[in-house]
């Protein structure tokens, strides 16, 4: 049976680089959400994916799944990218009325506007349906920019959902429509040498657009325990048009008591088409201000993978023996390419003292697919000409330990290392002031460069829970890489976090959310032929770290209505996120929630 609440509660995730103008997309601070209880994953709204303190057993059988969909998704810093909803566990939450659907409206400085609309019906006991809108849009004013910088997203989406004897299924069909400008112009090396001429001549718009299928089956006491398939078709304004389709089965048998074994398969294909200028002669020199031809391209991958394994768990003990097999059938610019792959998939955790330590350790492979739309996600202004390869993680071998220092104190603290081949990391498109190029190719974009990646990864985390009233975390990482390029282009070394909520009362809540990310390094490349602007030299660009400090109140005046105050990057860093381009200062913005039934 569903169940569908409104409620309060904050929680710190990872910083993820995916933003689409200059920042990233963190987590909400006490932030109102829906939560949805049931024996299979849904994706009806946005959400965010709780920091992962790994349990003992990874895999129980028949558990059900606490999902948790936030509302007011809006952004910290300056940005909104939102993700597609996953399963969270909530560490705390407040006996609030139930709500089944809600309305939400914000409004702020640089105009920016946050809406959403969420529905939701239940069909008959085992069943229900649900759609959902949100639409956040920022005029930006960022100062002393030369190009425009505002920004927006809607997204929209319609689930079913159920769960009837021993088939469960949830399935979603949806699209967004994302438009930004590529406005981070190499301002800082080439000073006042960009004409004029070239500022008003380029086009900063881009415009994503997106159609998706998302759907799952689950199976109780068969030996196919579930199947996933996922399909989207996403495009540009400038001719980038792409099809992924990925289809996942799972087997599953047990042996004997403790003993179970697991086959999932894996097929992944991804079609990608673009256009590409050639704007410079066979001596490397700018065509000028001359017509410039385009070329077309077209990159396709095929990814099969078979990922048998054997689980043996235990009250004290976890243990799961497989290996990855992987066959990957591509085409890249007209290149066609064959490659079989094998992984090692070995994990393990042990019990050292019950409910205090818990040590863990594995190592992990395999062959991830890259598209278009995953580098957008993560870094919306990618060049529409970013080539696709797969990434080979070689291994990723990871030791750690877990667990509560009493019972308000939980921890987890691991070093991991791992290798990978073809790693995609983006560096900025090269300049050049002549007026012909399309508009992202002024160094005011990112290409995807393909590197050998090797990182020794630290991680460590605390958490307190003080009788529900009072949750504080802090995490830290620290990054060593060793690349076969000249550096780990827009990798941190340093990332570091905290966050607190505090529920004073049944009405009135603060939450508190702060974020250092270290200094990464991009690349200046100047391709321009003017008697000026030839002269500035290329040079590997220091882009300085920063620190995001972001607050929220809010006050419930009746069981229907919140109402909100935000302020994030209170710092008033105009930090950079992606080379040069700068991120908003100070943002407030305020708003209401209404949570209803029909």
């Amino acid at each position: 049976m569903k169940q569908i609440k409104i409620l309060t509660f904050v929680s710190s995730v990872l910083f993820v680089g995916a933003a689409v103008a200059q920042d990233k997309n963190k987590s909400d601070l006490g932030t109102e959400v829906v939560d949805v209880v049931r024996r299979y994953d849904a994706t009806v709204s946005e959400a965010f994916k709780v920091r992962e303190m790994p349990n003992l057993d990874e895999d129980v059988k028949g558990k059900k799944k606490e999902v948790v969909y936030t509302i007011t998704s809006f952004p910290v810093a300056s940005t909104f990218v939102p993700t597609k909803g996953e399963a969270a566990k909530v560490e705390a939450k407040r006996n609030l009325e139930r709500f089944d659907n809600y309305a939400l409206f914000a409004i702020g400085n640089y105009t920016n506007i946050n809406g959403e609309l969420f529905l939701s019906g239940q069909i008959d006991p085992d069943s229900y349906i649900a759609g959902f809108v949100n639409h956040f849009s920022s005029q930006g004013g960022i100062k002393n920019l030369l190009l425009d910088d505002d920004f927006s997203k809607t997204k929209a989406g319609i689930n079913f959902s159920g769960q009837k004897k021993k088939i469960g299924w949830n399935t979603e069909v949806g699209g967004s429509y994302q438009t930004l400008n590529w406005y981070g112009l190499p301002q800082e090396e080439m000073g006042d040498l960009i004409p004029q001429s070239t500022i008003v001549s380029i086009n900063p718009k881009q415009k994503y657009k997106s159609f998706y299928f998302d759907g799952s089956v689950s199976f109780e006491d068969l030996p196919i325990k579930g199947v996933d398939v996922y399909y989207n078709n996403f495009s540009d304004d400038f001719d980038r048009a792409e099809n992924r389709f990925v289809f996942k089965p799972r087997v599953e048998t047990t042996f004997d008591e403790g003993i179970i074994g697991k086959l999932n398969l894996v097929v992944d294909y991804v079609s990608s088409d673009y256009r590409k200028q050639n704007f410079l002669t066979d001596q490397g020199w700018d065509y000028a201000n001359t017509a410039i031809a385009t070329q077309k391209g077209s990159d396709k991958h095929f990814n099969f993978g078979a990922e048998p394994s054997v689980v043996l768990k235990g009250d004290d003990y976890f243990v799961q023996l497989g290996v990855g097999l992987y066959y990957n059938n591509g085409k890249v610019g007209g290149s066609s390419d064959n490659s079989f792959k094998f992984y090692p998939q070995v994990k393990a955790s042990y019990n050292l003292v019950p409910n205090i330590v818990i040590a863990y350790a594995g190592i992990d492979g395999r062959l991830t697919q890259n598209s278009f739309k995953d580098f957008v996600d993560q870094n919306p202004f990618v060049s529409p000409e970013a080539m696709l390869l797969p990434t080979d993680k070689t291994y990723d071998f990871h030791v750690g330990m877990k667990g509560k220092l009493d019972h308000t104190i939980s921890y987890n603290i691991k070093a991991s290392y791992l290798k990978e081949n073809d790693k995609a990391l983006f560096v900025s498109t090269p300049y050049s002031s002549n007026t012909k190029r399309l508009g992202y190719l002024y160094g005011n974009a990112f290409n995807v460069a393909y590197a050998e990646v090797e990182t020794l990864r630290l991680f460590g985390e605390l958490r307190f829970d003080i009788d529900n009233t009072l949750l504080l975390g802090v995490h830290g990482e620290y990054n060593h890489y060793d690349t076969n390029t000249a550096e780990a282009w827009g990798l941190p070394k340093i990332r570091v976090g905290a966050d607190a909520l505090i529920n004073f009362t049944e009405q009135w809540f603060a939450g508190m959310d702060l974020q250092y990310v270290g200094e990464r390094k991009d690349m200046f490349v100047n391709q321009d032929s003017s008697l000026d602007g030839g002269n500035v030299a290329d040079v590997v660009r220091k882009v300085d770290g920063y620190a995001d400090l972001n607050l929220k109140v809010g006050y419930r005046p009746t069981k229907n209505w919140t109402v909100f105050l935000k302020g994030n990057n209170l710092l008033n860093e105009t930090y950079n996120q992606w080379g040069s381009f700068k991120s908003q200062g100070i943002q407030v913005m305020g708003g209401a929630i209404y949570k209803f039934d029909f």
